[in-house]
């Protein structure tokens, strides 16, 4: 008898073995079913389920979902299922605002920083991306070491043709940072340092990029209509020179109405790609920029010259200066201060508050340093142009803290205004700008650069996913109210993680730093 009882035991015990281990195997965190899913390939949508465990896309199908056990299910029926959006363009401080939520709200999973030249991280970005990933963030975090920064670490002058041993000391601090995981070199050439380098300086430092298959993201020197052409060249010319591939960043004309330039600047693109070199851009939809008002400003008074000696001794030519450069640009009505004590104020509004020329504001009370506005000086048929261009991808070039709506609405304004409203791209065509293709530029959805890919819906992926009715997406932000926070999408996972529920925004910070390979 006793025999019998042990060996029922132990048939007992490997039967409740096997069926914990059955519905260990087969228990996921989340079952999404009935979705649109859009994978961010371009393809058209088709219809199944995802399985999402341990902060990676698992299963997608249309397998039967009871034949699974999840923590939770979430019935996606009549509503896309679609990669977490890529912000090619993006800033920010993480260590300040981790949670980003003017990027979740739009559905933006992952964001670059260290853009237009400027970085965090100085000479010790592994320690910086540890310190960030040590905080948690609501995205995902890229990293691009900035050109102007490595010129300030290195106390460069302020001139073009550098001695090697500077050009050396900036290679070294940027293979240091790639080698910690940073993705490229940032450069922003229409800024202080930066407008100084020369083309010998920007392909030898665009070196250590290619080595890494890594990319160099160009706010170019100049965006006016009569000097674009030649600031692409130039970039384009870093890539031929070094072997890297170059990316402009917030592709635009000033100046330009005719949607014909566009097509010339796209030409441009389109013949380096024919030569080899990878070549790209994003856009981002809105027809005003944002930048220090330094922009209106002659190089002449600009540092390194000394801009009290250039009021006293030149103010004349400073006036005239000022007053053409700002009629050039639509007049002062079309600046729109994003700083205190102006913001939410144009240039005309505050000359006649402070009864002056607006010539003399800008000279007496602003000064190249004391403010950052927007610029109405773009053309929406332009814009649109360069949007539908394949090669083109959508970008935010926003923050938190910026006043512009941009780093609000600029996602949710694809899909409410370019799909929903103008049919000017479909919507499996929008979120692969928004999501496949920026991961391609980057290098994100490729295994061999990245531990975890992602930018795509496919197995094995990272399960940055968004859920939501396409109808529903909407960009609340204008420039009169420039924080107001998108809204439609329903879900938003980072790794697996909910950061909006239900559209409800909560405060996990399951994001981290992504590093290349």
């Amino acid at each position: 008898m006793n025999k019998w009882i042990s060996i029922f035991s132990t048939l007992f015990i490997l039967f409740f073995s096997a069926c914990a281990h059955s519905a260990d195997r087969d228990r996921f965190d989340y079952l999404i079913t009935n979705a649109t899913i859009i994978d961010g390939t371009g393809s058209e949508a088709t219809t199944g389920h995802v399985l999402i465990n341990d902060g990676i896309i698992v299963r997608i199908g249309t397998f039967e979902p009871s034949s699974v056990v999840a923590d939770e299910i979430i019935d996606a029926k009549e509503r896309v299922v679609s990669p977490g959006f890529i912000d090619p363009h993006s800033h920010g401080d993480p260590i300040e605002t981790p949670r980003f939520d003017n990027f979740l709200s739009m559905g933006v999973t992952t964001i670059t920083l260290g853009q237009d030249g400027q970085s965090p991280g100085g000479t010790d970005v592994e320690g910086w991306m540890n310190d960030v990933d040590r905080l948690g963030t609501g995205p995902n975090i890229i990293h691009f070491v900035g050109h102007n920064t490595l010129r300030q670490i290195v106390d460069a002058p302020r001139v073009p043709e550098l001695s090697p041993s500077y050009i050396n000391q900036m290679k070294n601090i940027l293979s240091e940072s790639l080698t910690a995981g940073s993705f490229g070199l940032s450069t922003g050439l229409e800024y202080d340092h930066g407008t100084f380098a020369d083309l010998s300086e920007l392909v030898e430092l665009a070196k250590p990029v290619a080595a890494i298959d890594g990319l160099v993201m160009s706010h170019i020197r100049n965006e006016d209509d009569d000097a674009i052409e030649g600031s692409i060249t130039e970039l384009l010319n870093q890539g031929r020179g070094s072997g890297a591939a170059v990316h402009v960043s917030h592709i635009k004309i000033v100046f330009s109405n005719n949607p014909d330039r566009a097509e010339v600047l796209l030409d441009l693109l389109d013949e380096a790609r024919d030569e080899g070199i990878a070549a790209t851009a994003d856009v981002y939809p809105y027809i005003a920029s944002f930048t220090g008002i330094a922009l209106v400003f002659p190089e002449w008074a600009l540092p390194p010259n000394n801009y009290d000696d250039i009021v006293e001794n030149r103010r004349e030519d400073l006036e005239n200066y000022l007053r053409n450069r700002i009629q050039m640009r639509n007049g002062p009505e079309a600046t729109l201060f994003g700083t205190a004590p102006w913001a939410g104020k144009t240039l005309a509004e505050v000359a006649e508050e402070l009864n002056k020329p607006f010539e003399d504001v800008l000279i007496d009370d602003i000064g190249p340093r004391g403010a950052s506005a927007a610029y109405f000086v773009m053309n929406e048929n332009v814009m649109k142009r360069f949007l539908a261009d394949p090669f083109v991808m959508v970008s935010s070039d926003g923050s938190p803290s910026m006043r512009h709506p941009r780093g609000y609405g600029s996602f949710a304004k694809i899909i409410r205004q370019y799909v929903t409203e103008e049919n000017l791209l479909t919507l499996e065509e929008a979120i692969h700008k928004m999501s496949g293709l920026t991961a391609e530029t980057l290098g994100l959805s490729n295994p061999d650069q990245v531990t975890l890919p992602r930018g795509l819906i496919k197995e094995g992926f990272a399960a940055d996913l968004l859920i939501f009715d396409p109808q529903n997406v909407v960009d609340q932000a204008t420039f009169e109210e420039p924080h107001r926070y998108a809204e439609g999408f329903d879900w938003v996972f980072v790794n697996g993680v909910d950061v909006v529920r239900n559209g409800v925004k909560n405060s996990t910070l399951p994001g981290r730093v992504i590093r290349k390979n």
